[in-house]
């Protein structure tokens, strides 16, 4: 069964639509179009969203195997790949795809389709899962697939698992997501049931948990905690060769990949795979056009609408821009200390900010602005959630407020990000802001995994984040949810959102879902638990020779048999967001 998260929305756009893009492209891959330069970004001529497609990929031709991705990623995953306890951003993501597989993955109708899974069922009160398993797939290290080892995969995610030398395998963030997991047995050698304790409607979503749960061979559950976080081994289309960190990550093809491609071999098309890290955007896109990588990721949307629109009219480059199920860009504040433990201190913020404004002067004005966490593609999406809009006077009224109840308060507070060019530039614009409002800001810069160390810390007042992509809502349970919870990095525990959030879990009626989710949309908004700024557009850029970036259709009953090179059916179709990373098995390269 591919099971639907209750009410989420459907998006069925068939791969004959994305084929047929309105990009003409030469036979090298780079797309041309007359009226592709117009000022607006969002004019559909320009070609910058989703429903446009990849460039180059409507006369690319047959695909062909062999050569290597190199990918250019933002960042690197110090912390490694043992994955219960692993802290990931896309970059990671990124590798989970690679050299793992999920579950379940997410398709294009807004279901959680079945992946290792054969199927995903519920019981009729949706605290029982039955999860039967595909037959016949073999780890990288010939190790079989079979329900004891996703028992313990799903045990070391929720911190239940202890291996064989008597270590616990630490979680931290998964422990809480998987929470309401009472208990995990094998039924048979090809079929797991979960028992949740309460009901658990969007539970599919959570065996994909945004890329992060990967399902991994025995052997690296019960190594020591260094092979576990170093030495990944899956069942993905890639396998693991060697990582010299901050360098590069490589792979090799899995030659006994369990999906088959319609020539009748195995995916992956390319030989191998390098993830090169390279948190400057900017070097990031001179290292693409160099040919150093081949393909890179971006979220910066001011070169989206500029420098590589102009290089894929230009033939030099293929790319493909999604805001479809985007993560939310925000200015995320520690709702535990001072200012930000004051709501007028949030709202005045948020007051004293023209996020149109700096959505034109960073992101070109590509992005949509957010005034909540849930955007249109979302069951909780409103128009108007009530977040306080730009009024300057408001939000000084707010200032003098605060300061007359807090006579020993500043207003001022230091404000976090990476050294990225474009996140400098936000939160520089954020200062200049906060400095017409009466608000001091001093900016702090720090790598990525800093930020997040801190922000699990809760060691920081206010930084420039990115979060929260779109799927069921419930996954963002893990983040919203107060009493106690570590990860909720603003740190609020509000009785309201604690409440919805609960409700939301549980309710299998799809209007009464869209309902409470529409109203936690709007407690997050006009609380301002974030200063929400936009939703984040993704594109991945790859050189005129490279193709299929979303990838092929996802497995039918059998896949050792050739697939589909296309499909209509959107059940079979990959989801068009790129926040959580995209699927790697169908990437080819011109020989």
């Amino acid at each position: 069964m591919s099971m639907r998260a209750p009410g989420s929305r459907r998006r069925i756009r068939s791969g004959a639509v994305l084929l047929a893009a309105t990009l003409l492209a030469t036979s090298c891959g780079g797309a041309k179009s007359s009226d592709s330069k117009a000022n607006d970004p969002n004019d559909e001529s320009a070609g910058l969203t989703v429903e446009a497609g990849e460039s180059g990929l409507a006369d690319a031709g047959d695909p062909q195997r062999g050569g290597t991705i190199i990918y250019g990623v933002e960042a690197e995953s110090n912390a490694g790949f043992c994955l219960s306890s692993a802290q990931l951003a896309i970059s990671g993501m990124l590798v989970v795809r690679a050299f793992y597989d999920t579950l379940t993955v997410p398709a294009a109708d807004g279901s959680y389709a079945p992946y290792l899974a054969q199927s995903v069922e519920p019981n009729a009160d949706y605290t029982e899962w039955t999860i039967k398993l595909r037959p016949g797939i073999t780890f990288h290290d010939g190790s079989k697939l079979d329900a004891t080892v996703v028992k313990n995969n799903l045990d070391a995610y929720r911190g239940k698992y202890v291996t064989p030398d008597g270590t616990p395998r630490p979680s931290l963030l998964f422990s809480f997501v998987l929470q309401d997991i009472a208990d995990v047995k094998v039924a048979d050698p090809m079929t797991v049931t979960v028992v949740t304790a309460r009901p658990w409607v969007s539970f599919p979503a959570f065996l994909f948990s945004s890329s992060r749960l990967g399902i991994m061979a025995q052997a690296q559950l019960d190594a020591p905690e260094a092979n576990c976080a170093n030495k990944p081994i899956g069942t993905g289309p890639f396998q693991f060769v060697s990582w010299t960190k901050n360098q590069k990550l490589v792979g090799k093809r899995n030659e006994k990949y369990w999906q088959v491609a319609p020539d009748g071999k195995p995916y992956p098309y390319a030989d191998g795979i390098e993830f090169r890290p390279s948190p400057d955007s900017t070097v990031r896109s001179n290292s693409l056009e160099s040919g150093a990588f081949n393909v890179i990721h971006t979220s910066d949307g001011e070169k989206i609408a500029g420098q590589f629109r102009e290089l894929r009219d230009d033939g030099k480059v293929n790319m493909l821009v999604s805001e479809a199920d985007a993560e939310v860009s925000f200015i995320q504040l520690n709702n535990t200390v001072a200012p930000f433990n004051d709501v007028r201190m949030r709202q005045a913020l948020a007051m004293g900010a023209d996020r149109a404004d700096v959505n034109r002067r960073v992101n070109a004005g590509l992005p949509t602005v957010a005034d909540g966490p849930l955007g249109e593609e979302s069951i909780g999406y409103v128009e108007d959630p009530g977040f306080p809009q730009y009024d300057l006077e408001g939000a000084k009224k707010l200032i003098a407020e605060y300061l007359a109840d807090n006579p020993d308060a500043e207003a001022g507070f230091t404000l976090m990000a990476t050294a990225d060019p474009a996140i400098k530039r936000v939160a520089e614009l954020v200062q200049q802001r906060a400095a017409a409002v009466g608000i001091k800001v001093k900016i702090e810069s720090v790598d990525q995994a800093t930020l997040i160390d801190r922000a699990i810390a809760k060691n920081y007042q206010a930084m420039v984040f990115r979060n929260y992509p779109g799927g069921d809502p419930d996954i963002n349970y893990v983040w919203w949810y107060g009493k106690g919870n570590p990860v909720n990095f603003g740190g609020w525990d509000d009785p309201e959102v604690n409440r919805l959030l609960d409700e939301g879990r549980e309710e299998p009626d799809p209007a009464k879902r869209k309902t409470i989710y529409q109203d936690l949309n709007r407690r997050m908004a006009s609380q301002v638990f974030g200063m929400w700024a936009w939703f984040t557009p993704w594109a991945i850029v790859t050189a005129p020779n490279v193709h299929n970036i979303l990838g092929p259709p996802l497995p039918g009953a059998d896949p050792t048999k050739p697939g589909d090179a296309t499909t209509d059916d959107a059940s079979r179709q990959p989801r068009q967001g790129l926040a959580t990373a995209h699927s790697l098995l169908g990437i080819w390269i011109e020989q």
